[in-house]
């Protein structure tokens, strides 16, 4: 089949090779390229770069209903479109372009945790499974059809990043599924009820920070889920410390939380709401992350002190 792929970030690559492998990818559809770092130097997204190696048309269009993007669109004569996190929403009338319509990779169990941040969501929320969907694309937030979806469990130590890229490749492997599905009219799919759907949004910055009057539980979650991007946050003596590792401890104490309770050779222990949190991987303002061991040969750091939220 011919196939037009909309997909942005290092999640959707994998679909995007599966389906150039299995299929005839004509084009990929991505979001413009974005200003990084302090030279702010124009980087392009990991689908484009992909197709650049091998040779697939790409445009990233800035604007998608102004009548330009949908006839070009339909130049291309798509069979089916494929889209992996995009990132903008797709308006009816470039939707009904494709012959067979789109099918989406979305990493959730639909209709949990419909929306931008599914991964990090469920992370966040202490879920232990997940799922990948392969729905049909309709003019809501996740909300089409279902044609495929097959559980995926969450492991206690799974980051946004660990569990990102399992979910990635086995979205690939759907995604190829699916348009073989289709391709052979053999698919059928079930519509999605609205009874238990979560919706999510877009995980920011400021996600990221710590509030130590949390369960230790809920912070070792936010750690997770916000590796590797923004990164836990904390402020200690007015500077901003990141946690890339954390383990949830079920230890009595009377101090406030954010109070370290005892330095171990490998760990920092600090006080939660009903329980503590053992710090295991931090890095200080322009270093970069180590293990506690290797931090506290440079960095004082005592019982009694205090990790402060932010205000």
């Amino acid at each position: 089949m011919r196939i037009v792929f909309f997909g942005t970030p290092e999640l959707a690559v994998p679909s995007l090779e599966a389906l150039t492998d299995a299929h005839e990818v004509v084009a990929l559809v991505c979001r413009p390229d974005k200003p990084k770092g302090r030279s702010k130097k124009l980087v392009p997204p990991s689908t484009k770069a992909w197709a650049s190696e091998h040779g697939i048309e790409t445009i990233q269009p800035l604007k998608l209903n102004d009548g330009a993007f949908e006839a070009w669109l339909r130049e291309r004569n798509p069979d089916v479109c494929a889209l992996v996190a995009y990132g903008r929403i797709l308006k009816q009338p470039i939707l009904d372009v494709p012959k067979h319509g789109y099918i989406n990779m979305h990493p959730s169990r639909l209709p949990q945790y419909r929306g931008p941040s599914p991964i990090q969501s469920a992370i966040r929320a202490g879920e232990t499974e997940t799922a990948v969907s392969i729905m049909r694309l309709d003019a809501g937030m996740d909300t089409g059809d279902i044609l495929i979806q097959e559980p995926v469990a969450i492991n206690p130590d799974d980051t946004a990043a660990t569990l990102s890229d399992r979910l990635a490749a086995l979205g690939a492997t759907l995604m190829v599924n699916g348009a073989n599905l289709i391709e052979s009219g053999q698919a059928k799919f079930r519509p999605q009820s609205d009874s238990g759907a979560t919706v999510t949004r877009i995980f920011e910055k400021s996600d990221g920070r710590v509030r130590w009057g949390a369960s230790p539980e809920e912070i070792v979650n936010l750690v997770r889920a916000a590796n590797p991007w923004p990164m836990a946050q904390t402020r200690y003596q007015s500077d901003v410390y990141r946690i890339h590792h954390a383990q949830a401890l079920d230890e009595s104490h009377n101090e406030t939380p954010g109070t370290v309770l005892r330095v171990e050779k490998d760990a920092i222990i600090v006080a939660a709401s009903a329980g503590a949190v053992s710090l295991d991987i931090v890095q200080a303002p322009g270093k970069r992350a180590m293990p506690v061991s290797d931090f506290l040969r440079g960095h004082e750091i005592r019982p009694g002190d205090r990790f402060e939220d932010f205000s």
